[in-house]
């Protein structure tokens, strides 16, 4: 089989405006979406067609001649040195607010126009299907036909972190215009429906992570009482399974399997609300759901989950705001060497300390008797104590670590890697080095007092966020030497 069949795209076309570039390439991804799947949908109920049927990524090129005159304190929208630059783009109706910003800001500081068209990167067929739910890709074998030899499917080879991991190497001098390519992005849209029960569109721009299902119904109560306030903003709120409400008195009904990583969006129109992950137990975990919530370019997420006070001077209900981590997680250490400082973000740091002072009403100095700042650590073995504890326990305490969990350094360190800003805020749930374990009695009243007020300072602590300007939040101490302009 030597012939190709494609859609007849039109030729590439400078734009010298965001909204006209952005139009293009929703057209463009609809014509080759739309095409792959109704020659799918034939080849199913009427057999392989007799030549092989592709179609292609949209692309937004960018090339200039010379450096930028930009501000020096922005951090994206620009690029560094003259030369070609290429991202390629899928699902544009679901990026469209980031693409139109990241595109306007090159278009302005560069005063430049893009060029849009059909790149040469094949759009998977499994990609271009999923949006359909009446349409299923069959496993290999399943088919009268040998799946791949007529459609393109997902090549893994060339769906990886190069880019973000700072070890991409162009094959043809051009150099990468996004973090993501297309089907990086595709592959992570596929696993957050999968492992969220949520469709990608409902994740907001502000990210709370958990480890503890206590918080769901605390979220849920929230936002509840948000949506039966006009004035609040928010228009909705999304459960597992899609259920979406915009009443405060409307049911939602039970989920039909529990995912893993449940995940709930209390939605405002610009997307600019609050999605909630329970990530449950563990760093693979929470490596799993940054890796894929990532490519949504959230402006910030944060973890509030709970952990093991190491200080005897700490409480059980005390919390913990992370200034530091050591990296005992071992789950990225192929992708972000242990070497690497992960440092606290200013903004992050201030906001999380105000929404503290503001829900339990105490400020400065008073403030120290239920938060303390320092380092926290994160293991991967959640039995740690189990074992000889002279070898742990001299480590924590060199690294003057006043917390423990298995999450918090890898959220944060991806963060890093992803350039997502990040923070942490965690509740001292037990004080294992100081008799106090976590038993089914303590946890049950530690839960019932707590579980509201933390979650609340991480909402405070988001409120206070979004009312930052973009460019302050995603500050040059995420940007390594040679960054790409979009964020």
């Amino acid at each position: 089989m030597t012939d190709i069949l494609t859609p007849d795209t039109p030729d590439p076309e400078f734009f010298d405006t965001a909204e006209a570039a952005v139009a293009r390439l929703e057209a463009l991804y609809a014509q080759a979406s739309v095409f792959l799947r109704d020659h799918f949908a034939c080849a199913m109920s009427e057999g392989a067609p007799a030549c092989r049927v592709r179609a292609f990524y949209p692309q937004v090129l960018f090339e200039t001649s010379s450096y930028a005159q930009v501000d020096t304190r922005l951090s994206f929208g620009h690029v560094s040195a003259p030369g070609c630059y290429r991202a390629t783009i899928t699902r544009p109706d679901l990026f469209r607010n980031y693409l139109t910003q990241q595109i306007s800001l090159l278009i302005e500081n560069h005063k430049q126009p893009v060029m849009i068209g059909a790149s040469d990167t094949p759009m998977p067929v499994h990609f271009a299907v999923a949006a359909d739910a009446s349409i299923t890709v069959p496993q290999e074998g399943a088919a009268d036909f040998t799946l791949r030899d007529v459609f393109d499917v997902p090549d893994l080879s060339t769906t990886n972190d190069d880019i973000v991991n700072g070890t991409y190497v162009s094959p043809d001098g051009v150099q990468p215009l996004a973090p993501f390519t297309a089907q990086r992005v595709d592959y992570s849209l596929a696993r957050l429906a999968h492992y969220t029960a949520t469709d990608p569109s409902h994740f907001q721009n502000h990210v709370l992570f958990t480890n503890y299902q206590f918080y769901v119904s605390e979220f849920e109560a929230y936002a509840r009482a948000q949506l039966a306030d006009r004035a609040s903003g928010y228009t909705s709120f999304v459960s597992t399974d899609n259920v979406e409400i915009t009443q405060a008195d409307a049911p939602l009904a039970p989920s039909l399997k529990t995912p893993q990583m449940p995940t709930y969006h209390l939605k405002r129109a610009d997307g600019s609300g609050i999605t909630l992950v329970n990530i449950g137990v563990g760093p693979s975990n929470a490596k799993t759901a940054t890796d894929h919530i990532a490519v949504l370019r959230p402006h910030a997420w944060l973890m509030v989950g709970h952990c093991a006070g190491l200080r005897n001077s700490q409480a059980l209900g005390d919390f913990v705001l992370a200034h530091a981590y050591l990296r005992e997680d071992k789950v990225l250490d192929d992708d972000l060497p242990v070497w690497v400082p992960i440092p606290a973000l200013a903004e992050m740091q201030i906001a999380l300390e105000q929404a503290v002072a503001k829900v339990t009403e105490l400020e400065g100095y008073e403030l120290k008797r239920v938060m303390r700042t320092g380092t926290v650590a994160s293991l991967d073995n959640r039995n740690w104590e189990l074992r000889d504890q002279s070898g742990p326990v001299q480590r924590l305490s060199q690294s003057r670590a006043i917390a423990l969990d298995m999450e918090s350094a890898t959220i944060a360190a991806n963060g890093f890697r992803f350039r997502v800003p990040y923070g942490t805020l965690l509740c001292v749930s037990d004080k294992p080095l100081h008799g106090e374990l976590k038993l089914p009695g303590m946890a049950s009243d530690f839960y019932k007092t707590q579980v509201s007020r933390h979650l609340m300072i991480g909402i405070h602590a988001m409120n206070r966020l979004r009312s930052m300007p973009l460019e302050r939040i995603h500050s040059r101490k995420l940007r390594s030497f040679e960054e790409t302009a979009f964020l």
